[in-house]
């Protein structure tokens, strides 16, 4: 049996890669068919903790049907030494995937000691529990932000990531140089993904897709940043976890004398913000969520571009397809279209 822990396991992507791994136990030939997973999340108030919520009775409904599964949540913080150091000696983890953090580009600007607590402690302690309870391997999340001002693109893990632009950023980009050392001095074998602006159905409601389908449903106007001339390297969450399920699979090895990597994990095809809102509205109106006859250039308002913010994201995810075999698939409109279709549902 492996024993995994997933930090995050109430947040967008960490409830879609716990009942992805929950789904996978039922499978056969699966390459974990007996496993216990343990969920970690303190559902804090960042954004509506019923989402939350609604994910977690997901995992647990899922789990309830699979019998090869041994399933539990624990509400607390990464941030938390005690409870952190207690699960570890409990359990014996054999992966550990961190996906707890404090998320949000512009939030960083104005709560910054949020993401020290959570990005910064919280990892921290995650690594000195892995140190102390040797792990097979450990995933975190990072994030296509360390890219900051780079003016190259696509983004590869090649470059040079020394010009964060936000607090968030920064926060990530030392994950990866805490891990790096962790790896070198303890030979924890690590692996980052930098993450491309995910979305998909039950999604963060902070993100712009999400954010935008509530205000024009409110008959509010949505402002669209850098007067529409940003580009986003948009990742559908099941693209997301399906990469995430085959670095979990494969710890990195020795070779460099380290155990560490860094991926992308990112579509590959950075879309117009105008032309994204059209796609957004389009499926909205499919979907239902909008009437027929919605005035979207009512509500629609062009401004400059917000602290923190970038101009374009754009992901060369070559490395991730060469070692595991895998790019992102869905289409932004296939994604925004099963995010309207269940907007719809969840909203009634």
């Amino acid at each position: 049996m492996k024993t995994i822990l997933v930090t995050g396991s109430a947040g967008f992507i960490g409830a879609n890669l716990v009942m992805r791994l929950i789904k996978d136990a039922g499978c056969p030939g699966a390459a974990w068919s007996d496993v216990c997973i343990v969920g970690l999340d303190n559902l804090n108030d960042y954004y509506d903790v019923s989402l939350k919520e609604y994910r977690l009775r997901q995992i647990e409904e899922l789990a309830g049907k699979q019998p090869g599964v041994k399933y539990g949540f624990v509400r607390g913080s990464i941030a938390d030494k005690a409870l952190v150091d207690r699960l570890f000696e409990e359990y014996k983890f054999d992966i550990v995937v961190n996906l707890a953090a404090q998320a949000g580009v512009r939030y960083s600007i104005e709560n910054p000691d949020v993401y020290i607590e959570s990005n910064i402690i919280g990892f921290y302690n995650i690594l000195e529990a892995c140190r102390h309870h040797p792990v097979e391997h450990l995933v975190y999340a990072s994030s296509s932000s360390v890219y900051g001002g780079n003016k190259k693109i696509p983004f590869s893990v090649d470059d040079r990531v020394d010009n964060p632009v936000s607090l968030y950023a920064a926060t990530k980009k030392s994950n990866e140089l805490f891990a790096h050392c962790y790896s070198k001095l303890y030979g924890i074998p690590s692996t980052g993904l930098r993450f491309f602006t995910v979305y998909g159905p039950a999604g963060r409601p902070d993100m712009a897709y999400f954010g935008f389908t509530d205000k024009l449903l409110a008959g509010k106007t949505i402002q669209i940043f850098n007067y529409g001339n940003c580009r986003r390297d948009f990742t559908y969450v099941d693209d997301i976890v399906e990469g995430i399920v085959r670095v979990m699979r494969k710890a990195p090895g020795s070779e460099n004398s380290v155990p560490y990597a860094v991926y992308n994990i990112g579509g590959g095809q950075p879309e117009n913000l105008l032309d994204f809102v059209q796609i957004l509205q389009e499926e909205l109106l499919a979907a239902g969520v909008l009437p027929p006859d919605y005035d979207f250039e009512a509500h629609k308002q062009l401004v400059p571009m917000q602290p923190g913010d970038v101009p374009t994201t754009y992901a060369d995810a070559s490395a991730l397809e060469r070692d595991f075999g895998f790019t992102p698939k869905i289409t932004l409109r296939e994604g925004l279209r099963k995010f309207a279709q269940w907007y719809k549902e969840y909203y009634g």
